[in-house]
């Protein structure tokens, strides 16, 4: 039972050493995301479901319909293969229900591909990859992925229907999503469709365990914190009230510098800085900031030299306060 299900997994228990990056020149030719894929491929041990067309003769031209040619120079990628879905699935139309038979094809396609990435790293254990070898590599681990989006994309629908399902109102639906969707992707690698099965059967079951791990999680939680999670109970107050204070200590410091004229402001100064701050209060009884042009009415100057007498006001009481209040 265990040798058959290691043969159902595609590789033996013994996974082989990696192989090793190929040379320098092999790899600027490739691009920043290839190489980062690259070196993920050499590091993590690959997989894949095995299936009995996979070792007839022609099974790649069986499976996708041609023995796909990889182009010598450019992106390592191949063609597209032809679509099994029939219809514009995938732009803007309803999710399809693939049949039994396009379905497995999927699935066939997305593990003879893993297949393939298998062999090449089976060959190069412990050697240099070449330059051909590479490609054919991240051409057919890109093939892979874009299958696995594919196969993805088509049963996200189960996840939401499964959620719905369960009716578990105590757990937030994001975070029963989310499990599900991790479910679905595990089933996704682990699904052998030669058993004749549909994926929704063999994934359906994995998503509703995955909710039951998560219900069981969150009221372990709630049994030893009854209270709900409150971030504002968290939340520290203690470096804004430290500014408040501060700011308020400078209010005071400044009104003192101003009222005692520590800074050695001149009476022009000092007339500029009451009349542009609201500091003096006009005959209506209310102090109003007046505008540079206003101020320089009243003192007989222009506004450009009301702003230079302020900017130099404003210099003497930085300095002052700099010197009775921050530098204690």
């Amino acid at each position: 039972m265990a040798a058959q299900a290691a043969t159902n997994r595609g590789v033996g228990q013994d996974t082989p050493p990696p192989g090793r990056l190929p040379t320098a020149s092999v790899l600027n030719a490739l691009s920043d995301e290839d190489r980062a894929l690259l070196v993920r491929l050499l590091a993590e041990p690959s997989d894949f479901v095995d299936h009995p067309e996979f070792h007839q003769r022609g099974a790649e031209a069986a499976l996708f319909g041609e023995v796909a040619t990889l182009p010598a120079t450019g992106p390592a990628r191949l063609p597209r293969p032809a679509s099994v879905i029939d219809g514009p699935a995938g732009r803007g139309s309803a999710i399809p229900t693939l049949t039994t038979e396009q379905e497995q094809l999927l699935f066939k396609r997305w593990n003879y591909s893993r297949m393939r990435v298998c062999r090449i790293l089976e060959a190069h254990a412990r050697k240099r990859l070449t330059g051909r070898a590479t490609r054919l590599l991240l051409a057919w681990h890109h093939r892979s992925l874009d299958l696995r989006s594919q196969i993805v994309s088509l049963n996200v629908p189960l996840v939401l229907a499964m959620a719905k399902r369960t009716r578990l109102n105590s757990i937030d639906f994001n975070e029963l999503i989310s499990e599900g969707n991790m479910a679905l992707l595990r089933s996704v690698d682990k699904f052998d469709c030669s058993r004749g099965f549909k994926f929704s059967t063999y994934s359906c079951r994995a998503i509703l365990k995955a909710f039951s791990r998560v219900a069981m999680r969150v009221s372990r939680y709630r049994g030893r914190f009854p209270a709900e999670f409150d971030p504002a109970l968290e939340q520290d107050h203690s470096i804004e009230e430290k500014r408040d204070t501060i700011e308020e200590d400078c209010v005071d410091e400044l009104k003192s510098i101003l009222t005692q004229n520590t800074a050695d402001l001149t009476d022009v100064e000092q007339r500029v800085i009451a009349e542009r701050f609201a500091l003096a209060v006009d005959d209506s009884g209310q102090p109003r900031p007046k505008t540079l042009e206003q101020v320089g009415s009243i003192i007989g100057v222009t506004k450009e030299r009301v702003r230079q007498i302020q900017n130099k006001a404003l210099r003497k009481i930085r300095a002052a306060l700099e010197e009775r209040y921050l530098a204690a």
